[in-house]
């Protein structure tokens, strides 16, 4: 809706296409009113490869240009703003990267962008770099036009030419994996091919489950400037809202609940009384009973919290004083153990009354039976 002349939507992937996706992909369709289909590489391409192996789909539609979006990020997605800037900055044929800011230290670990200030074009770009290159950092978040075909298919020649040198049998299949960042844009960089758009709106890489928090708490807070509306309101007779909440409509709260800030409650959910939410999101079909307490946690479709139980988990959310402070992608474990993090519970897991779930991941259609604390429970 943001981009005029937008045709159509093409999901990429290395995932068997099932059932959910495919009624995921119905019901998008139906919502934004647009083509949507999805194209299942044979193997992990990388992020240049799966865009060149499907180059005809891409053109099939005469496209004048197409955006390309890792699906593991957050954003405020300011699509609109990078058609603007492209058509002020470059030609018609140059390719536009979302940049943003990180802190010195964090910025190693991302695609880091060295851009002439006048022109914003790219001079130089190093992915993940040992040392400082600079504080702007690559958004995953492109502008493309079909001439990046060309580019990629130049990779693409060369290492089917060094493969050959090689005569390894699979060959092809290697040469295909094609990486965006490395393999095209350190070369393009210094061509005046490649510009990069600075945006001051939120971004987030969403690595880990856990980070979905994070991500909501951006979405609510863009919510309460953009789409008010969406958002809970205190009201007579409802529970008490604190901050940002958003409650889908066919969900069931108790007037003596309290939930917030940064909650998500979705379809048909059911909140008893006393129930106490902050910083989660219940999904779907799940059912918090009287006096439940869920604290940095998401809470699984059709999954039941029992009366009295605690259910918590560790944020890992960036420092709040740094401005340009980014999420860090942590490990599962440090040292063995592990590293305190959201609390998840998978779908249809059932916890019983009056215990307490502490910094642990519980896999799907698991009933408990006792407390645990900082476990992984298969």
């Amino acid at each position: 809706s943001q981009v005029p002349g937008m045709k159509e939507i093409l999901l990429m992937g290395f995932y068997q296409p099932h059932e959910a996706l495919s009624r995921f992909l119905v019901s998008a369709q139906q919502e934004f009113k647009i083509p949507i289909r999805y194209l299942q590489e044979y193997a992990a391409l990388g992020t240049g490869g799966g865009i060149y192996h499907f180059r005809d789909q891409i053109l099939s539609g005469g496209a004048e240009a197409f955006f390309v979006l890792n699906a593991d990020v957050c954003s405020e997605f300011p699509l609109q703003e990078m058609l603007e800037f492209r058509q002020q900055h470059g030609d018609v044929h140059s390719f536009v990267i979302l940049g943003t800011t990180a802190n010195r230290t964090q910025a190693l670990n991302y695609g880091c962008i060295v851009a002439n200030a006048d022109t914003q074009e790219v001079q130089h770009y190093v992915e993940k770099p040992s040392t400082f290159v600079s504080e702007i950092i690559n958004c995953g978040i492109y502008l493309f036009t079909p001439a990046i075909f060309q580019h990629i298919g130049e990779v693409f020649q060369r290492n089917q030419q060094e493969l050959a040198l090689e005569e390894s049998s699979n060959g092809w299949q290697r040469a295909e994996v094609i990486r965006l960042e490395q393999d095209v844009f350190t070369a393009l960089a210094g061509s005046r091919k490649l510009y990069v758009y600075k945006t001051d709106g939120f971004w987030s890489q969403i690595k880990s489950a856990g980070s979905a928090i994070y991500a909501s708490r951006l979405y609510l807070n863009q919510y309460s400037k953009s789409h008010p509306e969406r958002l809970a309101e205190n009201k007579p007779g409802g529970p008490v809202i604190r901050g940002n909440v958003y409650i889908h409509p066919t969900a069931s709260i108790d007037s003596t609940a309290v939930l917030g800030p940064n909650v998500s409650i979705g379809e048909g959910v059911t909140v008893g009384a006393g129930v106490r939410v902050r910083e989660s999101i219940v999904l779907h079909g799940a059912s918090l009973h009287d006096h439940t307490c869920v604290l940095n946690t998401i809470v699984g479709w059709d999954s039941t919290i029992g009366r009295w139980a605690r259910v918590e988990g560790t944020p890992s959310d960036p420092n709040p004083n740094d401005p340009y402070a980014k999420i860090d992608s942590e490990t599962l474990f440090r040292d063995g153990r592990l590293t305190p993090s959201i609390t998840i519970l998978g779908c249809s897991v059932t916890i019983p009354a009056e215990v307490v779930i502490l910094n642990s991941i519980v896999l799907p259609h698991k009933e408990l039976s006792r407390s645990y604390k900082n476990q992984i429970i298969l």
